[in-house]
C-alpha cells in the first residue's frame, strides 16, 4: 500500500507544514468558535486539512475528533492512532485489498484485528463503534470486543472472515447497549441460528440488524421476540430462510422500518395470507430501502407496490427478475435514486427470460431521479454469452435519468458512439465502471478500439473520481486519461494497453490518483518505475499478470526505501515476471506498494522499510 503521509487517515503529520512559521502562528479564532466549527465538519479530508493549518488547529482537531477512518490497516500502527487521537469513540478500518474478493490474495495474508483491539482496549475503553471491512476477525476477537468495551454499541462486519456464529453469541450476550449488528458478505462458519436467543429478555436497544448473508435457519421465535421488543428498530435484513408468512409477522411488529431486506419471495400463499402481507407492506409508511427478494415469484411482487412510492434504493441483486417484472416494479418507484440488479446472462444451451434492454428502458422512463445504477451478471464466468443487456439499455437509462452519476455496468457489447451519447446525456458522472464481458472486445459496430469511448468519458465528465475500463484499448485511452482525468482517484484496468506508455501517461497526468489496479496488461518495469515520484502520495498499487520482473521490483525497493515492495511468485529468477499482484504479511510497514505472486518473497527488508 502507498498511503499519503498528509492525507492517510489523518494520523501522520506534515513535517514541512510544522516547520513553517505559519504552523506556530496563534489561531485567530477563540477556542469556543473553533470547537463549534470542527463539530460541524463531517468530512475526514476537511478535518485533515484543518489540522495542517497551524498548531492550535492541529490540537483542536486532535482532541475534538471522535471518529477515525483508516483506509488501509497497514498504513499506520494502532499505537500512532491512539497517540494522535485520544478521544475516539468510533473506528472504521479496512484490511485486505479489493482483489481478495476475487481470490487473488493468498490465505493468511494478514489484516488481523487482534493487535488493534489490544491497543484500543487500553486507549479507548469507551469505544462505541467498530466498522471493519476485509479484516480477519476471530471468535476470540469478537468475545474480546464484547467484554472489553462496556459502552460498545455498533458492530459492522463487511467481507470479513475467520469467525463463526459462536462469536456472535458473545456479542449478543454481553453488549447490553448494542444498537447495530450489521453482517454483510462475510466468510464465516454458520453453526446455526441459536445466537439470536442470546439477547436477554430485557434487551431493547437494537436499531439495525442485518444477517442476510447467513445461510442456516435462525430461531424465528427469538427473532420475532427481539423485533417486538426493539421499538427503535429501523433496519432489518433477514436471510433467505425467512418465509413470506414470517416476514408478514415481522412487519406487523415493526411498521417503523426504513430499510428492509426480505427473505425468500417464493411460497404458496393462501389469499388471506397474501392480503395480510400486502396490508403489512402498506403500513410501512417510512420504508425507503428494499433488498432481498430471493427467488422472487411474479405472483407476489404486487404486494410491494403499495410501499414502493417512497423507495429510494431498490437492491434486486438476488431477485433475478424478467424485463416485464422489473418494468412493473419500477413503474411504482418514482422516487428511486439507487437501483442494483443482476442479469442472468443466457448461454446457447439455455432459454430463459431475463432482464434485457427492455427492462432498462422501463427504468429510464419510470425513474427520472435515478442517480446510481449497478447492473451485474448473476454468473460472470459464463463464456458463451448470447443474451443480456447491451449499449441500447444503457443509452435508454441515460436519456431518462439525467441525474445519473454512478454506474457499474456489465454488458455483452458496447460501441464508442453509445458511450459518447451516454456521457453527453449525463455529464456529471463521478463513478463510471464499464465491463464488457468479453475481454479485449472492440466496438462491435466498427471493429475499432474503444479508445474514443473512454476519451469521451474523461473529456466530458470533469468530476470523475473512479473509472474502470474494458474492451479493446490502446495506449491512446491512457493518454486521454492522463490528460483529462484530473480529479480521478481510482482507476481499474484489465486486458488493455499497448505498451508501458499507457501506465506512464496515467501516473504522470492524474495528480489526484490514490488507487491503481491493473490486471493482464503489457506494462513492465519502465511503467512501474515511472511512478517513483507518485507512489508515496497514493494509497495502493496492484499489478497482476503484467510484464514486471524481479529486477524491476528490486530496483523499485532500492530507489524508494520507504516503500515495502512485496512479491509472491513461484520462479525467483531475476528476469522472471511477477505474474500476480497483491499484498503480504501481518507485519507490513506503513508505506507499501503491492506486487504479489504465488510465493511470498520480501524485496525490501523489514529494517529497510522502517527507515
Amino acid at each position: 500500500m502507498v498511503p499519503d503521509p498528509k492525507r492517510c487517515n489523518s494520523c501522520k503529520d506534515s513535517a514541512s507544514s510544522r516547520d513553517s512559521p505559519e504552523w506556530t502562528r496563534p489561531s485567530a479564532f477563540p477556542d469556543e468558535v473553533l470547537d463549534r466549527v470542527l463539530s460541524l465538519m463531517e468530512s475526514h479530508k476537511d478535518r485533515s486539512s484543518v489540522s495542517l493549518v497551524c498548531k492550535d488547529w492541529y490540537n483542536a482537531e486532535r482532541w475534538s475528533r471522535s471518529h477515525v477512518f483508516i483506509g488501509n490497516c497497514y498504513s499506520v500502527s494502532p499505537e500512532i492512532v491512539a497517540r494522535r487521537f485520544p478521544n475516539i469513540r468510533s473506528v472504521t478500518l479496512k484490511g485486505k485489498p479489493r482483489f481478495s474478493d476475487f481470490n487473488l490474495v493468498p490465505q493468511n495474508w494478514g489484516a488481523d484485528i487482534c493487535a488493534w483491539l489490544a491497543v484500543f482496549a487500553a486507549a479507548y475503553p469507551f469505544l462505541e463503534e467498530l466498522r471493519l471491512k476485509r479484516m480477519a476477525v476471530s471468535d476470540e476477537s469478537l468475545e474480546f470486543i464484547a467484554t472489553s468495551f462496556p459502552c460498545f454499541k455498533s458492530l459492522s462486519l463487511l467481507s470479513c472472515d475467520g469467525f463463526s456464529t459462536d462469536g456472535l453469541k458473545s456479542i449478543a450476550s454481553h453488549c447490553k447497549n448494542l444498537t447495530e449488528l450489521d453482517l454483510q458478505e462475510n466468510v464465516m462458519d454458520d453453526l446455526g441460528g441459536g445466537w439470536l436467543s442470546c439477547f436477554s429478555e430485557n434487551f431493547v436497544t437494537l436499531e439495525v440488524l442485518n444477517f442476510a448473508s447467513l445461510n442456516t435457519d435462525v430461531s424465528f421465535d427469538a427473532l420475532e421476540a427481539l423485533v417486538t421488543r426493539c421499538k427503535s428498530l429501523r433496519v432489518l435484513k433477514v436471510n433467505k430462510n425467512i418465509t413470506l408468512e414470517q416476514l408478514q409477522r415481522l412487519l406487523v411488529r415493526a411498521p417503523q422500518l426504513v430499510e428492509l431486506g426480505t427473505g425468500s419471495f417464493q411460497q404458496d400463499l393462501m389469499p388471506r395470507v397474501y392480503a395480510e402481507l400486502e396490508s403489512a407492506f402498506n403500513n410501512c409508511k417510512n420504508l425507503h430501502t428494499l433488498s432481498g427478494l430471493w427467488e422472487a415469484n411474479f405472483l407476489y411482487l404486487p404486494v410491494l407496490y403499495v410501499a414502493s412510492a417512497s423507495l429510494t434504493f431498490l437492491n434486486l441483486s438476488y431477485a433475478c427478475l424478467t424485463s416485464s417484472e422489473l418494468a412493473n416494479l419500477v413503474a411504482h418507484c418514482p422516487s428511486l435514486r439507487r437501483l442494483w440488479f443482476a442479469v442472468i446472462i443466457v448461454s446457447k444451451t439455455e432459454v430463459l427470460d431475463t432482464v434485457e434492454d427492455k427492462g432498462l428502458e422501463a427504468v429510464g422512463s419510470s425513474c427520472p431521479l435515478l442517480e446510481e445504477l449497478r447492473v451485474f451478471p448473476a454468473d460472470p464466468f459464463d463464456q458463451d454469452i448470447v443474451h443480456g443487456v447491451t449499449e441500447s439499455g444503457f443509452v435508454a437509462v441515460s436519456r431518462g435519468c439525467r441525474r445519473l452519476h454512478y454506474v457499474l455496468y456489465f454488458c455483452r457489447q458496447m460501441s464508442n458512439a453509445a458511450v459518447a451519447t451516454i456521457v453527453q446525456n449525463c455529464p456529471d458522472f463521478t463513478h463510471f465502471r464499464l465491463c464488457i464481458m468479453n475481454p479485449g472486445q472492440p466496438d462491435y459496430l466498427t471493429n475499432e478500439p474503444m479508445d474514443e469511448a473512454f476519451g469521451a468519458v474523461v473529456k466530458t465528465c470533469t468530476k470523475l473520481q473512479r473509472l474502470a475500463v474494458s474492451g479493446l484499448l490502446t495506449d491512446l485511452t491512457f493518454e486521454y486519461i492522463g490528460k483529462y482525468a484530473k480529479n480521478l482517484e481510482t482507476l481499474s484496468v484489465a486486458f488493455a494497453g499497448s505498451s508501458d506508455l499507457g501506465m506512464q501517461c496515467v501516473l504522470g497526468g492524474c495528480t489526484k490518483l490514490r488507487k491503481l489496479e491493473i490486471r493482464d496488461c503489457p506494462f513492465g518495469n519502465a511503467a512501474l518505475l515511472s511512478g517513483l515520484e507518485k507512489y508515496e502520495s497514493m494509497r495502493s498499487l496492484w499489478m497482476s499478470a503484467c510484464n514486471v520482473t524481479m529486477n524491476g521490483c528490486r530496483l523499485l525497493a532500492k530507489e524508494m526505501p520507504r516503500l515495502n515492495v512485496e512479491v509472491m511468485k513461484d520462479d525467483e529468477s531475476d528476469d522472471s515476471q511477477a505474474d500476480k499482484t497483491g499484498s503480504g504479511h501481518q507485519y507490513k510497514i506503513p508505506v507499501m506498494t503491492e506486487l504479489t505472486c504465488t510465493q511470498i518473497l520480501k524485496i525490501a527488508s523489514l529494517e529497510t522499510a522502517r527507515k
